[in-house]
């Protein structure tokens, strides 16, 4: 985490109680297939919704396994 932190520039110090939050919004924001399409688990919008957008422009991505971190 310290590497995303360090190529982030932030403003003001981010805490322990901040990643977590960042954490479960992601986890959230999740793809969910539905019959339809593919759709933000928590805002039931077409998928990538506004956060998962976000997340993807500031290179926030998910890591996956077996990738290097």
């Amino acid at each position: 985490m310290s590497a995303v932190l360090a190529d982030f520039p932030l403003l003001a110090p981010v805490t322990d109680e901040d990643l977590a939050l960042a954490a479960h919004a992601v986890r959230v924001h999740a793809p969910e297939p539905w019959p339809q399409a593919l759709l933000c688990r928590s805002e039931r919008v077409p998928y990538p919704c506004r956060l998962a957008r976000w997340v993807h422009a500031a290179g926030l991505t998910e890591e996956k396994p077996g990738e290097p971190a």
